[in-house]
C-alpha cells in the first residue's frame, strides 16, 4: 500500500478528522505540517496567532506520537516540502480539509492543485465546516449545513504505523524572523487539550448565562463560550462542538447554536466570491472612504479619546479577543466616525484578532462600514453602546487608568469637564488623555449622509438585489432590496433582528 501524505493546515485534532481517517484506509499515512515563512508575512498575520498556532501544533505532535507516528514539521514553501517528500518517500495520495483562508493560501492551493496534477498525485479535500464548495445557489443551504453537522464524528484513529527513520523536524519559536513581536498576556492557550477543557466548562457551567452575557464587555470575557479560537484553528471540529451541545437544553444553547449557523453563512460569502476580502461587495461603494493614517493610529492605539472606544481596543490589544458587539462598534466606528477605508482598520483588527478567520472578518467588516447593501445601515453610538454595557465605566476604569477618578456621570464623555473638574479628577484633557478625533454626533451624521446619498444613487438597489440573491441567508426572511416602493430613512431605528452575533 502507497504512503499517503495527510497535510496540516487550520485543522489541528486527530478527532473528527476524515482525512486522516480516509487515508488511514488506503495506507501508511505521513502526517505533515508545513510552517510557511511568506504567509507570516502577510498583512493579516501575527505573532499572538502564530503562538496560539504553535500550542496547538505541539498539542497534536503529542497526540499524533502516542497513535505511533508523530507530526512531521518542516519549513519552507509548500511545494519545495511536497517535491522532497515525493522524491524521498514515492507518496501517491495528498489529503486534508477544505480552507477557506485569506487570498494568500486560496492561491498556494491553486499552486497546490497544478503541482498534483503535473505529478499525477491525487489530492482529496474534504469539507471541514459547513462550508459548499462551486456552491451555485443559496436554496437550502441551511438543510445541507444541519445534515453536514449530523454526520457522524470520525473517531481518533486506534493507531498509525510508525514510518521508521524520519526526523519529526522542530517547530519554530517563530515561523519568520521579521515577525513582529506582538504582546499580549492575556491571550488564551491553543491546543485540543485546552479547547476540550474550554468545552466542558462553557456547557456544564456557563451556558445558561450565555444570552445575558455576550453583549457587555464586563461579562462577556467569562459569559462567552471562548470557543471561536479553537474552532479557527481546528483544535475542535464545528460538528463535535454541535453534537455535544445538543447533549444539553436552555435558552443559552439555543443561542450559542444559532451563533455557529451564522460562523459557516458568513465563511460561505468568502468561498463564494474571495475577492470580498479586498474590494466591496458594491460597487457604489468602492473608493468612497479616504486613508488617513493619523485617525488609524489613533483608532488602533486607544487613543481617539471616545473613552469606550479606546477602553475596547485596548482590551482587544491586551486579550486577543473581544466580544461581537464590541467588535461590530469598534469596526463601526473606523468606518463611519473616522470615515476609514475598511480594508485598512479591518486589517489591524484582524491582526488582534487570535481567532481570526478571514471568511466571518471580512464579510463583516464590510457589512458594519456599510458595503454589503444588503444589511441595515447601522453606525453605533459609542457613548450609548457605553453608557448601556458599563454604565458606572468599570470597565472603562479597567483599560483607561488616566480616568479612574473621572466621576460616573462625565466617563463616557470626559471633554464635558470643566477645568475645575479636571484637576479634581487629576486629568488634564489633551495631555493625560486625548481629546476626541471627531465630533461623535456630528461625524455620524454626516457619515449616514454620505452613505444614504450612495444608496439613493440610481442603479442601487437592482445591484443590491443581485447581491442579496448570491449571499443573502435564506434563514433571515429578508426580501430583496429593491422589492416594492422604499421610504427614504436617513435615521433608521436599529433592528436588532438583523443584528447577527457571534460571540463564540
Amino acid at each position: 500500500m502507497a504512503l499517503q501524505l495527510v497535510w496540516f493546515k487550520r485543522d489541528l485534532r486527530v478527532r473528527d478528522h476524515q482525512p486522516l481517517q480516509q487515508a488511514l484506509l488506503r495506507g501508511p499515512v505521513l502526517p505533515l505540517y508545513v510552517v510557511e515563512p511568506e504567509l507570516w508575512q502577510q498583512q493579516d498575520v501575527s505573532e499572538r496567532q502564530w503562538l496560539f498556532c504553535r500550542e496547538s501544533l505541539l498539542d497534536l505532535r503529542f497526540a499524533l506520537a502516542e497513535l505511533g507516528q508523530p507530526l512531521l514539521v518542516r519549513s519552507g514553501d509548500v511545494l519545495d516540502v511536497f517535491e522532497r517528500a515525493h522524491r524521498q518517500f514515492g507518496f501517491d495520495g495528498l489529503w486534508s480539509h477544505e480552507e477557506t483562508g485569506n487570498g494568500w493560501t486560496y492561491q498556494r492551493d491553486q499552486r497546490v492543485a497544478l503541482w498534483c496534477r503535473q505529478h499525477g498525485i491525487a489530492w482529496k479535500e474534504i469539507p471541514q465546516f459547513g462550508v459548499i464548495r462551486r456552491l451555485r445557489s443559496r436554496n437550502r443551504w441551511a438543510k445541507r449545513w444541519e445534515a453536514q453537522m449530523a454526520e457522524l464524528i470520525t473517531p481518533s484513529p486506534m493507531g498509525l504505523p510508525s514510518i521508521e527513520g524520519i526526523d519529526a523536524g522542530t517547530i519554530p519559536a517563530r515561523p519568520h524572523q521579521e515577525l513582529a513581536p506582538d504582546p499580549c498576556p492575556h491571550r488564551q492557550s491553543g491546543g485540543r487539550s485546552m479547547a476540550l477543557l474550554e468545552l466542558d466548562d462553557f456547557l456544564e457551567h456557563r451556558a445558561p448565562g450565555y444570552a445575558r452575557s455576550i453583549s457587555s464587555p464586563n461579562t462577556a470575557f467569562t459569559g462567552c463560550s471562548r470557543l471561536s479560537a479553537y474552532l479557527t484553528w481546528g483544535c475542535l471540529s464545528m460538528r463535535e462542538v454541535i453534537q455535544t451541545s445538543r447533549g444539553f437544553s436552555g435558552r443559552g444553547i439555543s443561542s450559542f447554536e444559532s451563533r455557529l449557523h451564522w460562523h459557516c453563512h458568513f465563511i460561505q460569502k468568502l468561498e463564494t466570491q474571495p475577492a470580498i476580502e479586498f474590494e466591496d461587495f458594491h460597487p457604489f461603494m468602492r473608493g468612497v472612504r479616504c486613508a488617513d493614517d493619523e485617525r488609524l493610529a489613533a483608532w488602533a492605539e486607544g487613543r481617539t479619546g471616545v473613552p469606550f472606544v479606546d477602553a475596547c481596543m485596548r482590551a482587544l490589544r491586551a486579550h486577543g479577543w473581544i466580544n461581537f458587539r464590541m467588535r461590530a462598534m469598534l469596526m463601526s466606528f473606523a468606518s463611519y466616525h473616522l470615515w476609514l477605508p475598511w480594508r485598512d482598520s479591518g486589517l489591524h483588527l484582524a491582526r488582534q484578532f487570535v481567532d481570526y478567520e478571514p471568511g466571518i472578518h471580512w464579510s463583516q467588516c464590510q457589512m458594519q462600514s456599510g458595503s454589503t447593501a444588503i444589511n441595515a445601515v447601522r453606525v453605533y453610538n459609542p457613548i450609548k453602546q457605553g453608557q448601556d454595557h458599563d454604565l458606572k465605566g468599570e470597565f472603562i476604569r479597567t483599560w483607561l487608568p488616566e480616568l479612574q477618578l473621572v466621576p460616573d456621570v462625565y466617563v463616557h464623555e470626559p471633554w464635558k469637564l470643566s477645568m475645575a473638574a479636571q484637576r479634581q479628577a487629576g486629568l488634564m484633557l489633551g495631555v493625560d488623555y486625548p481629546l476626541p478625533v471627531v465630533e461623535p454626533a456630528l461625524a455620524a451624521r454626516e457619515a449616514k449622509q454620505r452613505i444614504w446619498a450612495i444608496r439613493e444613487r440610481s442603479g442601487f438597489s437592482a445591484i443590491a438585489d443581485g447581491i442579496h440573491q448570491r449571499h443573502g441567508s435564506r434563514r433571515s426572511g429578508l426580501a430583496p432590496t429593491g422589492q416594492g416602493r422604499r421610504r427614504r430613512r436617513r435615521n433608521p431605528a436599529p433592528d436588532d433582528s438583523q443584528q447577527l452575533t457571534l460571540d463564540l
